[in-house]
């Protein structure tokens, strides 16, 4: 699992069928540290994480296996909403 921030929403007014129901969002993935590292990406999210929020998630066929339809095509999910980190220098969310 890794950690990200969410940074936004998407909308989309077609979804495949197993996406239905399903909320997408933005995420921008973090180190350890919690400096931004990559690109954006869009997930699936399971834990209803809003904006601002630091949450941890799954790619490849895991994240697909979070969702409740496992035959769907998501290759990024939100498993869940981080409370604290708590790193040997302080960083904390």
């Amino acid at each position: 699992m890794r950690l990200a921030r969410v940074i936004g929403t998407v909308v989309a007014t077609q979804k495949v069928p197993s996406f239905e129901g399903i909320k997408l969002l933005l995420i921008q993935p973090l180190d350890e540290n919690l400096k931004e590292v990559g690109s954006p990406l869009v997930a699936c999210d399971t834990v209803q994480a809003g904006p601002g929020d630091i949450v941890f998630f799954e790619g490849g066929r895991e994240a697909a296996l979070a969702l409740p339809n496992w035959f769907n095509p998501s290759d990024c999910t939100i498993l869940g909403i981080v409370d604290a980190v708590n790193i040997e220098g302080g960083a904390s969310p």
